[in-house]
């Protein structure tokens, strides 16, 4: 049998109210990171934050609707076909106008294995 994973993105556990879809826990990825994020019109509450503490890059990407890529001074506008790089060292933060996004988000540590952080793991429901 072909060593093969398969899945839908509203098929997948998800945290944070359903808004953080856990791509790599539902294909079982253990080299880097992704996820999908849903965002709602509107949002400024997205967690502005660096990895200067993992070494981490990211690159975001939209897959529908649009969104700002808020990256130190800069303003970097998301739709889809756009891809951005955004380096450990550097504060990011996403927000969304009149119009919600759906985010891919995909991420890793140059020449280090992955180190799955605890948000992007399925978190425990109260019983």
């Amino acid at each position: 049998m072909a060593d093969v994973t398969v899945t839908k993105v509203d098929e997948v556990e998800a945290n944070y109210g359903g808004a953080f879809k856990l791509i790599r826990h539902g294909l079982d990825v253990s080299s880097f990171g992704i996820a999908v994020i849903d965002l709602p019109p509107n949002l400024d509450q997205y967690p502005e934050h660096d990895h200067s503490d993992d070494g981490q890059e990211e690159v975001y990407s939209v897959l529908d609707g649009k969104a700002t890529l808020q990256v130190g001074d800069e303003q970097i506008e998301l739709t889809p076909g756009t891809f951005a790089r955004v380096g450990p060292a550097e504060k990011r933060k996403i927000i969304t106008t009149d119009s919600s996004a759906r985010i891919l988000a995909l991420g890793g540590t140059p020449g280090a294995a992955y180190d799955v952080p605890d948000f992007s793991k399925p978190q425990e429901q109260p019983a």
